[in-house]
């Protein structure tokens, strides 16, 4: 019903409450609130819910995702710019309402193909 989601690397505190937690998947926020959703938290809920199939996901000092400790990913819609994820290498803006990616942009919609 719920994944959830720790501080990247190794510590005591993967031993405690998680720093995020999300519905498994946006269809779920749908049936317990219809009237309230949240874009921003739909489109994190979808993007975790497709990577949590094959990869490794962590919370990132800075940014949204950490995939299997190399990809940084910052998700948002079509204005999101990499300013949160400036400086780091490897990351990504998952940007929502686009439908080409290009300099450090990929839509979201490539990653339901990842299922």
């Amino acid at each position: 019903m719920i994944h959830t989601l720790y501080r990247a690397g190794i510590s005591v505190s993967t031993l405690q409450k998680p720093e995020k937690i999300f519905l498994h998947n946006t269809n779920i926020a749908y049936a317990i609130s219809p009237n309230q959703i949240n874009k921003g938290s739909l489109r994190e809920t979808f993007v975790l819910n497709q990577l949590k199939v094959d990869n490794e996901v962590a919370l990132p000092q800075k940014g949204d995702f950490l995939v299997n400790d190399q990809y940084t990913l910052e998700v948002g819609g079509s204005g999101k710019s990499k300013a949160q994820v400036q400086g780091i290498p490897r990351a990504y803006v998952v940007a929502d309402d686009t439908e080409i990616g290009s300099e450090g942009r990929v839509p979201i919609w490539l990653f339901g193909f990842l299922y």
